[in-house]
């Protein structure tokens, strides 16, 4: 890509990460879109619900402080979502945008007023989905009217099929999530306080059982090992049952503060949601880029590779509660093995898997929308 592009992105939340995962990957992008020398803006409505849940926890303003001082290069323009409808409004902030990439937590009424605007203002519309609702609520999707889109960005092959299949849309392109090295990477001198993290969110029940199966149920049977779990959303039966495996829980965790507290643990796990163990296969949470370029040992909970995002040596995978058990006890007791799913994980990181991998690819993405001829993906010269 020659020139200097112009991207907006419109968005539900860049600034909360309160139970919003998908602000994760997109921090990373917008930065790196920067970093390679495009123009990246985020729009996003004043006092969305994650901002306020996020200002409803004791450290919520601070976390908003912590954003602004890691993420200065980042511009984010809040408006007034009564303006979603607002031909007027959006053809102002948006004239001479190259770009419009819409993320599927936005309302209905303003993926039509984009697309009422599109050919006159002259720019690609892109619908980014970072979710499950195409599979478990596709009635909601058909609101946005998404065949009518340049495009749809697709964060896994599985999704990529439901927007082919049910929906009858072509240009679909998968960008699965990647880790923003410029903040998730290891701190080898820092101490060990506990021995296994995990950061994620009970939520209505998508993995309760999975939750208690593969991270209470070794808790219990290791209670010579400290175990932590951060998260929001958790109801009053389920810190009960951490508290009676013998797990502490420490509430809300901004995201920022993740690499600190992997650098202080032994080891980690990944739980996935029921729909990406079930319907979306192969579709990892963005926790499992975070964790592996921060070069903590990763165990998982049953989960289908089937994109062969990474190798089978970047981390351990446990059939059952039991087997989970097992490999945390020989993480912990082996140097070697522990070493070695470190250098792995963060090496699949840095080769394939950073935010700056995954500018690369939307720019032939873009390319491949305006018809161009060179389509060849070209690595990003660092990670």
């Amino acid at each position: 890509m020659s020139h200097k592009l112009r991207i907006a992105y419109l968005v539900h939340s860049l600034r909360s990460d309160w139970n919003n995962g998908n602000a994760h990957f997109l921090r990373g992008l917008i930065r790196a879109l920067g970093t390679l020398g495009h123009d990246a803006v985020v729009f996003e409505p004043r006092d969305a619900w994650f901002i306020q849940n996020l200002l409803g926890e004791d450290c919520g303003r601070e976390a908003l402080d912590r954003f602004a001082a890691m993420y200065p290069d980042i511009r984010v323009l809040p408006y007034d979502p009564a303006l979603n409808g607002r031909e007027a409004f959006w053809r102002r902030a948006l004239r001479e945008f190259d770009i419009v990439i819409l993320h599927e937590w936005n309302p209905p009424a303003l993926a039509h007023t984009l697309l009422a605007l599109r050919d006159e203002a002259g720019f690609k519309l892109l619908f980014h989905d970072t979710h499950h609702r195409a599979s478990s609520s596709p009635e909601q999707i058909r609101l946005f009217s998404t065949d009518r889109f340049d495009g749809v960005l697709a964060f896994g092959e599985a999704l990529r099929d439901i927007y082919r299949e049910c929906f009858g849309i072509a240009r679909v392109w998968t960008l699965h999530e990647a880790a923003d090295t410029t903040v998730f990477r290891p701190d080898p001198g820092a101490a060990k306080r506990q021995d296994v993290v995990w950061i994620g969110n009970w939520g209505d029940n998508e993995r309760s059982s999975e939750i208690r199966r593969f991270l209470l149920k070794p808790a219990s049977g290791l209670r010579e090992t400290t175990f932590t779990i951060f998260g929001v959303r958790y109801p009053d039966e389920g810190i009960c049952a951490l508290r009676e495996s013998g797990v502490r829980y420490g509430g809300y965790l901004p995201n920022l503060q993740a690499p600190a507290m992997y650098a202080a643990s032994k080891l980690t796990v990944h739980i996935p949601r029921q729909q990406y163990a079930t319907q979306m296969i192969g579709i990892p949470t963005i926790r499992v880029f975070e964790a592996l370029a921060c070069g903590i040992p990763l165990l998982s909970a049953p989960w289908a590779d089937c994109e062969n995002l990474f190798p089978e040596a970047c981390f351990l995978m446990a059939k059952n509660g039991e087997e989970m058990e097992s490999q945390m006890r020989a993480v912990l007791s082996d140097a070697a093995l522990a070493n070695e799913l470190r250098e792995n994980g963060m090496k699949i990181i840095h080769e394939r898997h950073s935010c700056r991998h995954r500018v690369s690819e939307l720019l032939q993405i873009y390319k491949q929308i305006r018809g161009e001829s060179d389509v060849s993906l070209q690595e990003p010269e660092a990670a």
